[in-house]
Formats: C-alpha cells, sequence, structure tokens
C-alpha cells in the first residue's frame, strides 16, 4: 500500500468506521483536502477496502482525482 505509505509519511491520515448512517467508511487526507471517501461495499473486506483506497490515493496523486462515495455515490 505504498500510495498510503506516501500520504502518512507526507502528514497526511487515514480513516476507518462508521460515518452518520453509513457503517463503515475509508477515508484518506492530506494536510488541506480530502483525497478520498469510499463505501464499504457488501461482504468486502477491510483489506480489499484499504486496497481501493491505496488506488484511489494512487489516482489523486496521478490525476488529481478526489473518489467520494459518500457524497456523489454514483462515483
Amino acid at each position: 500500500m505504498k500510495n498510503i505509505e506516501t500520504l502518512i509519511e507526507d502528514g497526511g491520515s487515514i480513516s476507518l468506521g462508521a460515518l452518520d448512517e453509513i457503517e463503515c467508511v475509508a477515508a484518506a487526507s492530506d494536510s488541506h483536502n480530502s483525497l478520498a471517501m469510499l463505501v464499504r461495499r457488501e461482504g468486502e473486506t477491510l483489506t480489499a477496502l484499504l486496497k481501493r483506497l491505496d488506488k484511489a490515493v494512487g489516482r489523486h496523486y496521478a490525476d488529481g482525482d478526489v473518489v467520494d462515495e459518500v457524497n456523489n455515490p454514483s462515483d
């Protein structure tokens, strides 16, 4: 999970847990912005969720894209 490692080394953070009525969200942010917010899928393991988060962080680093499944569930 090299992208998450890089994020944390650069002072960013990740979090996992419930958010309002959503049972489990994985989020990544740097010191200024949210980079990704993913909703755990039915039957998805935490390892798989973290791998998706790592890919989403990598996508942000490559293209500046923000993946937001919490506020934009169709993305």
